[in-house]
């Protein structure tokens, strides 16, 4: 009797969100799923008549398609570069933060945890007038040291290093918190233990503080890589996915394909393609912790 009260108070409280999951998460991955052998367009849209199943021809068109190449390139680079770049900056921000030295703690973390809060658009139009060529403060900046002035957005070699500056920025004061918990989770008997074995600061760093993080580390480089692989605000508000397709992103190619040229069949191939793609690199990244351990 008191299995079966225990099941049925299992499905009384579970159950209402497990149908909402299913409904609102599930049913709609499985039907882009269905929908990406399939040549759905704006006319299917208005008549199911004229959807035809065309089996792997989206997943073969992908391969072929050098626009979808140019678009994964760029979504490297942003990952490959901004992601290290961020967790280094997160985990610099953390173990400044975390320091006895460093006075009105709660006041940096605030100012440091606000861009996380801020809508990424509204930044995004405000770093776009921040990297305006002839009235953009950086370039104002770098005038007083003789540098400059550089057209951030509008060359393609600067416009995605100018993007990860600030996907960096904005992003980094979460992971920064996170890292900060996991600081004040190490014993400092063991950096005490150092200390009187002689340790240096920096073997205490990499033979303490690196070790017992790995766990957070390994959290937080899974989070990032997740979401910078989801590159679409930026680029969409600052630049369109120019100049010449150089901040064209996996995510904005996808939008650009269903919503403005309607080839929605294709546009979940390729968020299908990104989905397998993330998963690989989140099981790698798994497998390097677990042979690192």
């Amino acid at each position: 009797m008191k299995s079966n009260t225990k099941f049925s108070a299992l499905i009384l409280f579970l159950g209402p969100s497990l149908v909402v999951i299913f409904v609102f998460f599930f049913l709609p991955v499985i039907a882009a799923f269905m929908m990406s052998f399939t040549d759905f367009d704006i006319y299917s849209l208005g008549n199911l008549n004229y959807l035809r199943f065309v089996g792997l021809n989206n997943y073969e068109k992908l391969l072929n398609d050098p626009l979808f190449w140019k678009a994964l390139k760029n979504t490297f680079y942003f990952v490959i570069v901004g992601g290290p770049l961020s967790v280094a900056t997160s985990l610099g921000a953390a173990i400044l933060l975390n320091s006895k030295l460093i006075k009105y703690k709660g006041i940096f973390r605030l100012v440091y945890f606000l861009p996380v809060v801020t809508t990424l658009v509204a930044v995004s139009i405000v770093w776009r007038y921040f990297y305006h060529p002839r009235f953009g403060m950086l370039n104002y900046i770098l005038g007083f040291l003789g540098l400059g002035p550089f057209d951030w957005l509008g060359d393609p070699n600067l416009s995605m290093p100018a993007i990860i500056i600030l996907a960096v920025w904005k992003n980094f004061g979460y992971n920064m918190i996170i890292f900060i918990a996991g600081l004040q989770n190490i014993s400092e008997d063991l950096y005490e233990a150092a200390s009187i074995e002689g340790a240096t600061a920096w073997q205490q760093f990499r033979h303490i503080t690196i070790p017992q993080l790995a766990p957070t580390t390994l959290f937080i480089s899974v989070i990032t890589m997740i979401g910078y692989f989801q590159l679409f605000a930026e680029p969409y508000v600052m630049t369109q996915g120019g100049p010449l397709n150089s901040t064209l992103s996996i995510v904005l190619y996808m939008y650009q394909e269903g919503f403005r040229w309607w080839n929605i069949g294709y546009s979940t191939a390729i968020a299908f393609a990104l989905f397998v793609i993330i998963l690989i690199g989140t099981l790698i990244q798994f497998r390097l912790q677990k042979e690192s351990e």
